[in-house]
């Protein structure tokens, strides 16, 4: 991170809170799943019926972060943040105190407009900052941190026997810290709010104004294939082992996790490497882009576990800084009152990626056989070398 001399103390706790906020989104995605039996225990749902709950949060989460640009503009980024975490905590709330079942929808409702604020809020705090790359892909590795935290909390709380709903009430805890943050010390660099205050004749159109500017739009179909990528070999990786490999489920499991490890480890390491050796942004997305080919190729031409489980670890260190680097060139290439819309655009689009490649992908393995993923992959990963060979452009054009 920076060097502590260097930041101002307010600056250095800013940042840590944000990393904390993005952990805090991350628990709260990794509990999901593992604690879904013991709702559908407890409120004798089917599957079904439970797994309309997991189709809110996406909605809310779209809604929120497409919303984030305009809101910080009328309220300001600290007051976001606020509102976005006490949404958070009213979701993990409505789960804790064990709601009748129809209301759980408004609360996954809540808990998808709170991770959107937040994520986006904390994404474009970040992106102001000096040294953004390395900052950006810390606080998304902090995500992957809390991702990897979640399930351990619920299988411990679960060990214990105690309640399902102790993992909800533990999260609204959490969060009470991160409220609390947002308070005066908290620092807002004021060409996100204060300048933006100063000219009025900027801020009107500005979401409109946004959505004209093509390098937006490139960026953002960027990262709407990313998240395909991503999401594509973490969900349906494991059926890929099981039945091209024939793992077992605990290896499949093993070598799956390895891929999300890599992909944590990759967001703390590899760009603060990249720096060290002189290696620019533009270039690293490069070399990742092509591990991801090559890490797919191996997976899919050589028929072994190990393979299988090198792939996975070198396509989850591919895969690690492109997000947070695709955030931060946007402040870089769009004039300085539309870096927050423009953001907020390019996050809240990229989450249809969660649902529309992954669903892809599964017609193929039902038409085709599950095989067809990793050529999948390699086809989404060629169309995004495309596209940042334009955004490279741009950001030469930029320098």
């Amino acid at each position: 991170m920076q060097n502590a001399v260097s930041v101002p103390s307010s600056r250095r706790f800013s940042i840590w809170l944000s990393f904390f906020g993005f952990m805090l989104v991350g628990i709260s995605s990794g509990v999901s799943g593992p604690i879904l039996p013991s709702l559908s225990a407890y409120y004798h749902v089917g599957d079904a019926t439970i797994g309309l709950l997991l189709l809110v949060s996406p909605f809310a989460y779209f809604l929120s972060s497409l919303s984030s640009g305009l809101l910080i503009e009328k309220f300001g980024l600290r007051w976001l943040l606020l509102m976005g975490t006490a949404i958070f905590i009213l979701g993990f709330a409505g789960f804790g105190l064990r709601l009748p079942f129809l209301w759980l929808f408004a609360a996954r409702l809540c808990i998808g407009l709170g991770a959107g604020i937040i994520e986006t809020g904390f994404n474009i705090y970040i992106s102001t900052q000096p040294r953004q790359e390395t900052l950006l892909n810390n606080l998304h590795a902090f995500f992957g941190v809390g991702s990897l935290l979640g399930p351990l909390l619920v299988s411990a709380l679960l060990t214990l026997l105690w309640d399902w709903n102790i993992a909800y009430l533990f999260l609204v805890v959490l969060c009470l810290p991160l409220a609390l943050g947002l308070g005066p010390l908290f620092s807002v660099p004021a060409n996100i709010q204060d300048t933006q205050r100063d000219e009025p004749a900027k801020k009107e159109g500005t979401f409109g104004a946004t959505l004209k500017l093509p390098v937006v739009w490139i960026a953002t179909l960027f990262l709407l294939v990313y998240v395909g990528v991503e999401t594509c070999a973490g969900s349906w990786g494991y059926t890929f082992l099981l039945n091209e490999r024939a793992q077992s489920p605990l290896i499949a499991g093993w070598i799956v996790s390895g891929y999300w490890l890599g992909l944590t480890l990759g967001r703390f390491f590899l760009q603060r490497q990249a720096e060290r050796m002189g290696i620019s942004s533009t270039v690293l997305v490069y070399i990742c882009l092509i591990c991801i080919v090559l890490s797919a190729l191996l997976a899919w031409l050589v028929p072994s576990g190990i393979s299988a489980a090198l792939a996975f670890c070198l396509m989850g260190l591919g895969v690690a800084p492109l997000y947070p680097l695709t955030v931060a060139i946007m402040p870089k290439l769009v004039p300085a009152h539309l870096a927050a819309s423009a953001i907020s655009l390019l996050i809240s689009v990229s989450i249809i990626g969660l649902g529309v490649f992954p669903w892809l992908a599964g017609l193929l393995a039902q038409a085709v056989g599950i095989w067809t993923l990793m050529p999948f992959i390699i086809l989404l990963t060629l169309a995004m070398i495309i596209l940042w060979r334009v955004l490279a452009g741009h950001i030469a054009s930029h320098a």
